[in-house]
């Protein structure tokens, strides 16, 4: 009984999805043939929210174009990745880099399915504010990109912490934000350049840390990718 329950809820949302689909007036009824049982018991909302988003994108290919496309076995597996993480995705800006990096994945001068099906790999292991730091490092030096530092100074302005510092709270918020550059750099899209001492030409430690003192940091060639996958570079910016 409860697997025929299981079976039925799963087939409702597997329609409900076809119908927001198909209602969609561009890609929508080519789109919901991917869906089908893909995705059973996952947020329906999140999901007709990302495929308006992903019919905007994909507005300027034909019909037919995108007909071709859809019959590729790859270009399917990267629709699929890519309605996987939106039923997951909290927000319309996840849902918005989702998109585009399928969007992206289409056109074959800029990189094959395999590599973009990676690039939302990789965006599933990051979070919204290690997407902001991994934004920032496009323009590291001092008084870069202004604008964008001042909408995320949430996120971006450094906590200080010294080896006074005695309030947990702080403590604990710098260990966070420290963490999201650590794993940046962990997955290949950021790097650091380190501190030399003028004589001996050894890496200079921080005091408070231990590790080595890092001078500065900038985006790897894979960080760029990823950020111009997910629209984060403009074409007349870097790109």
């Amino acid at each position: 009984m409860g697997n025929e329950l299981d079976q039925n809820k799963a087939d409702f949302l597997s329609s409900t999805a076809k119908s927001i689909l198909g209602a969609v007036p561009f890609a929508g009824p080519l789109l919901s043939e991917l869906v089908g049982n893909l995705i059973p018991n996952q947020r329906i909302d999140r999901l007709s929210k990302y495929v308006v988003e992903l019919d905007n994108k994909l507005s300027d290919l034909s019909t037919e174009k995108l007909r071709n496309l859809l019959r590729n076995d790859e270009c399917i597996d990267l629709f699929e990745e890519g309605f996987v993480q939106a039923s997951r995705a909290l927000t319309d800006e996840r849902r918005a880099q989702i998109a585009s990096v399928v969007r992206n994945g289409l056109d074959e001068n800029l990189i094959t399915y395999s590599e973009s099906k990676y690039v939302l790999k990789l965006l599933q292991e990051l979070n919204d504010q290690e997407i902001i730091w991994l934004r920032f490092y496009l323009f590291p030096t001092m008084g870069g990109d202004e604008e964008y530092r001042n909408k995320h100074r949430n996120v971006l302005d450094p906590i200080p912490v010294t080896l006074g510092t005695t309030d947990e709270k702080i403590i604990k918020k710098a260990a966070l934000q420290n963490s999201y550059r650590e794993h940046l750099e962990r997955i290949g899209l950021i790097r650091s350049h380190y501190r030399l001492d003028r004589n001996t030409k050894i890496p200079e430690f921080d005091k408070f840390t231990g590790k080595p003192s890092v001078a500065y940091r900038d985006l790897t060639a894979l960080g760029r990718l990823v950020l111009k996958q997910i629209d984060l570079i403009e074409d007349n910016k870097n790109g």
